[in-house]
This record gives C-alpha cells, sequence and structure tokens, in this order.
C-alpha cells in the first residue's frame, strides 16, 4: 500500500470538526457532479427534436445516446490516473471547462458526425471529471464521514439527471433544443472560475516533494490556523528513493489485486442490474396493461430510492464496516428485485413500493460501491481506482440490457426477467464478504508487522 500523509497532517482531517473550507470543497465537487448528470441526461430529452429537425431516421439517435457515453469511458480509463499524477483540482478544473466548451460547439454542429464527435469530447471530459471529484471530497473528508460525503456528492449527478428532465420540459417547447445546449455549457463555464479560486488542491499532491511549501502551508492554516511550516513533511509522501510507480500498476500489486478484482466484478454487476432494469422496466410495465402514469412513476421512485440510500448506506458504512453494509444492502437487493416480479400483474401501490426498495438496493448500491472504492484506495490512487472501476462497469451497464433482451426475445417471461436479475445480487453479497475478510487479513499482517519492526 503507499504511505499516507504524516500525521500531523491527517490529524486535520480526521480528529476535528469540519471546517468551512471543507464543507466548501464538498459543495464545490457536487456541484460538479450535478452538471456531470445535467449534461449526460439532457441528450435524451434533445435527440427526438434533433432528428426532427435535421430529418433523421430513428436508427440515427443511437450514435448520439452512445458517444458521451464511450466518451465517459475514455475519461474514466485513461484520464483518472492523470490526476493522481498532476493532481485533482487540475484535473476537475481544466475537465469541467472542456465539457463546458464542447457542450457549447454542440450548438453550431450542423450534422450528425459532428454532432457525435462533440458529444464524444463531452463525455471524455465528464468521465475525466468525476473521480478526481471524488478523490478530492475523500481527501478533504474525515475518515469517520468519508462514505457519507462521497454517497453525497454523487447523489449530485442523479439530481443532476432529475433537473434535466424539468429544464427540458421548461424551455424545450419554448425556446427549442438549443436552450439545454445553452445551460448546459454556461453552468460549467460559470462555475470554472469559482473552481479555479476556491476548490483546494488535494493534500497528496501539497505534500509531494516540489510542491510549493507556502501554497501548503497557507491550505492546512485554512484547516488549523495555529499549523506551523515544521509540520509539513520533510520527505517524499509517497514512495522514498525510487520513481514513483504508474496509479494503475499500483491497484494491481500483489497486495491490492484480490481487492481491484472483486471490485471490478461488483460494478459490472451493479451497473449491469441498474441498467437492465431502468432500460427495460418502462418497456415491460407497458406490455403488461400498466398505464403510462404508473409506468413513469415505477421508473422514477427506482432512481430516486438511490438518492434516499445516501441517507441510510452512508452512515451504516461510516460507523460500522462498509462491507458488512453493502453485503447487507445486496442481500436485501435479492429480495426486492425478485419481488418486482412477483408482484407483476397486481396494484400500482405494491408494485411503486417494491421499485422505491429496489432502487435503494439496486440503485442506491451503485453509488455506495464507488464510496466503497474511495475507502479501499490510498489517497495517491483513490482517482484512478474509482476511475477504472467506472470504467470497467460500464462493461455491464452495456452488456445488462442486452442480456435481458436476449432472454426476452428467447422467450422468458417479464417475472423470469426479475428473477433473473436478483441473482447476481447474491454473488455481489458473496464479494463483500470476500473483501471484508481480505481487509482483516490485510490489518492483522500491518499490524503484526509494525510489531515485529523494531525487532528487525
Amino acid at each position: 500500500m503507499t504511505a499516507q500523509a504524516s500525521p500531523s497532517i491527517a490529524t486535520l482531517i480526521d480528529d476535528r470538526p469540519m471546517r468551512p473550507s471543507q464543507w466548501m470543497t464538498v459543495l464545490m465537487c457536487g456541484l460538479v457532479m450535478f452538471l456531470d448528470g445535467f449534461d449526460t441526461q439532457a441528450i435524451s430529452y434533445m435527440a427526438p427534436h434533433i432528428a426532427e429537425e435535421w430529418d433523421l431516421p430513428r436508427a440515427m439517435l443511437g450514435p448520439i445516446f452512445s458517444a458521451a457515453l464511450v466518451g465517459l469511458m475514455v475519461g474514466y480509463l485513461f484520464f483518472s490516473p492523470l490526476s493522481d499524477r498532476f493532481g485533482h483540482k487540475r484535473m476537475v478544473v481544466w475537465s469541467t471547462a472542456a465539457f463546458a466548451a464542447s457542450t457549447l460547439l454542440c450548438l453550431i454542429a450542423g450534422n450528425v458526425t459532428t454532432l457525435v464527435l462533440l458529444r464524444f469530447l463531452t463525455g471524455v471530459g465528464l468521465g475525466a471529471a468525476t473521480p478526481s471529484a471524488v478523490a478530492l471530497t475523500s481527501e478533504y473528508s474525515p475518515k469517520r464521514w468519508r462514505a457519507s460525503f462521497v454517497l453525497a456528492i454523487y447523489c449530485g449527478f442523479s439530481l443532476g439527471f432529475v433537473a434535466a428532465g424539468l429544464a427540458a420540459g421548461w424551455l424545450i417547447p419554448a425556446h427549442g433544443w438549443r436552450s439545454l445546449f445553452w445551460i448546459g455549457a454556461i453552468l460549467p463555464l460559470a462555475l470554472v472560475p469559482i473552481l479555479f479560486l476556491f476548490l483546494p488542491e488535494a493534500i497528496t499532491t501539497l505534500t509531494r516533494p516540489g510542491a510549493d511549501r507556502d501554497v501548503a502551508l497557507a491550505q492546512f492554516r485554512r484547516l488549523d490556523p495555529a499549523f506551523r511550516p515544521e509540520d509539513l513533511p520533510h520527505a517524499p509522501v509517497g514512495e522514498t528513493g525510487a520513481r514513483p510507480r504508474a496509479p494503475l500498476r499500483i491497484i494491481l500489486a500483489s497486495n491490492l489485486r484480490f481487492g481491484t478484482l472483486l471490485l471490478w466484478l461488483v460494478f459490472v454487476i451493479n451497473l449491469g442490474t441498474f441498467y437492465a432494469m431502468q432500460s427495460w422496466m418502462p418497456t415491460i410495465l407497458t406490455d403488461l396493461g400498466y398505464p403510462t402514469g404508473t409506468v413513469v412513476a415505477t421508473t422514477t421512485i427506482f432512481t430516486v430510492g438511490g438518492i434516499v440510500a445516501a441517507l441510510i448506506v452512508g452512515p451504516l458504512m461510516d460507523r460500522v464496516s462498509p462491507y458488512l453494509a453493502l453485503a447487507g444492502l445486496y442481500a436485501a437487493g435479492f429480495v426486492c428485485v425478485g419481488a418486482i416480479g412477483l408482484l407483476l400483474g397486481s396494484g400500482a401501490a405494491a408494485l411503486l413500493a417494491t421499485s422505491f426498495l429496489a432502487g435503494i438496493c439496486v440503485s442506491g448500491g451503485q453509488k455506495s460501491v464507488i464510496a466503497l472504492a474511495a475507502v479501499f484506495y490510498d489517497a495517491q490512487v483513490r482517482s484512478t481506482g474509482v476511475g477504472w472501476a467506472l470504467g470497467i462497469g460500464r462493461v455491464g451497464g452495456i452488456g445488462g440490457p442486452l442480456i435481458v433482451g436476449t432472454a426476452l426475445g428467447a422467450g422468458l417471461s417479464p417475472q423470469g426477467v426479475f428473477y433473473m436479475l436478483a441473482v447476481p445480487m447474491l454473488v455481489m453479497v458473496a464479494a463483500m464478504l470476500m473483501l471484508s475478510a481480505n481487509a482483516r487479513r490485510v490489518r492483522a499482517d500491518a499490524s503484526r508487522a509494525a510489531q515485529e519492526a523494531p525487532h528487525g
């Protein structure tokens, strides 16, 4: 594992009340995530109007939808390691500026090819910003609240989805589809100077060899006015005397490889289940004869359940165990997702209640496992760890809806779809229990090594 910052610096975060600068950091990262969610979802409302104005066949909407999603994966996988190397603040600021600029350029796109390219670049910026915002929030959150704050800022992403729908309903009829691009560009452009001026640099960056000690001292004095220059570390925070290893190599090193692969498995299954249910639930319910209002409400409340989960799961992760909290959540998900299948054809009230509970487990689990990744990885590789988990998880997000479509085409009943989606929840329960056992073993090894060190 990589070394941590000096105890005196760690104490500023973990052992003291939250300072205003820390709350401001969480708020600004939450705003970045909100704008990320807004931009990701807004294209869904614009696309039909773009197709109508440009006289496009419906099949051409697919590339428009997927371009940003592919860009997200590229941003997660290839730019998150740059954040760990060059600084989270720099990546958040430049990524926000980049997706704002590419969104603004979408206003002058005159054909599908240009629009798809710009949406891809927008997705890269969005994907680069997310792991950095998560990592920065983690560094400035006390350990006792770390998972809760990561869950809180990721709820901003879901709220951005909701805001995009509300804005689309108001703006598109009055001002046309381009108005959403204006909002999606102007808001992040306005946020960029605020981020530049007030967002702090990551502690890991401030305490690296060669960092500006005056800048670091000024930042740490915002956390504690009594912080002294001699409290700054005089040795490299990471591995000394050697060239720093690439963050991706660190998260796949022998001491982290098992946990990393288990996390990737959980991300793939969780995102696969989430997107399968989000994509197919409206169609399945419509085919079963439910009225449109019930279909919309059931699908929406599934997402709302994920937001509510942050209020429940975050504190449990911080106070009990992140692994056991998620194991319990996924075990409940097995019951709730299966119960949707059992209740198909019943009244709307029972279906809404079950969908809400399933959303807490599936949509909430998706947010919670991101918080788990932020807790699992050290500060020096946190952005890479979170980014690669999100990027690998996109494989599930792509494959989940395809698997359900294939199963329905092969004759599986709607009830059987939800029974099928419930089973992988048990795999995630097992993965969490294995991660918990692995964490205990790592702690025991570290404790034993510390005890034996003086006798070496």
